[in-house]
C-alpha cells in the first residue's frame, strides 16, 4: 500500500525533496500500520475475553472490543486515503512550480 510517485515527478525534485517524499510515504504507512495493529489487538483481546471462562464477568467488555476493532480499522483506512490524496496533491503542486520555474529560467 505504498504511495507511488511517478518517476517523472521524482526526477523534477532535488535529492532533499525526493528524500522528503520517501519519509512522508513511510510516515503515512507507519500510521496506517499503527491503526491496523491497534485493531488487531482490540479484536484479539475481545475474542480472548469472550472465550476464557474465567473472564465471564467482563464478557461485555470483550463484545465491546470486538465491536470497536473494525471501527478503528475503518478510521485508519479512511485517514490513510485522505492523507494519501492530500500528500499526492501537494507533491504535484510542487513539481508544477518547479517545472514552471525551470521553463522561465528562474527560481522558485
Amino acid at each position: 500500500m505504498r504511495i507511488k510517485i511517478e518517476e517523472d515527478v521524482l526526477e523534477e525534485l532535488n535529492l532533499n525533496d525526493a528524500l522528503a517524499v520517501e519519509r512522508t510515504n513511510l510516515a503515512v504507512e507507519r500510521t496506517f500500520l499503527a491503526y491496523f495493529r491497534t485493531s488487531v489487538v482490540f479484536a484479539s483481546a475481545g475474542f480472548t475475553i469472550i472465550r476464557v471462562a474465567a473472564l465471564e464477568q467482563i464478557e461485555e467488555l470483550g463484545l465491546l472490543l470486538l465491536w470497536v476493532a473494525p471501527l478503528i480499522l475503518v478510521v485508519g483506512i479512511w485517514r490513510y486515503i485522505a492523507v494519501y490524496r492530500k500528500v499526492r496533491k501537494q507533491y504535484f503542486r510542487l513539481v508544477e512550480r518547479i517545472r514552471k520555474a525551470k521553463h522561465k529560467g528562474g527560481n522558485l
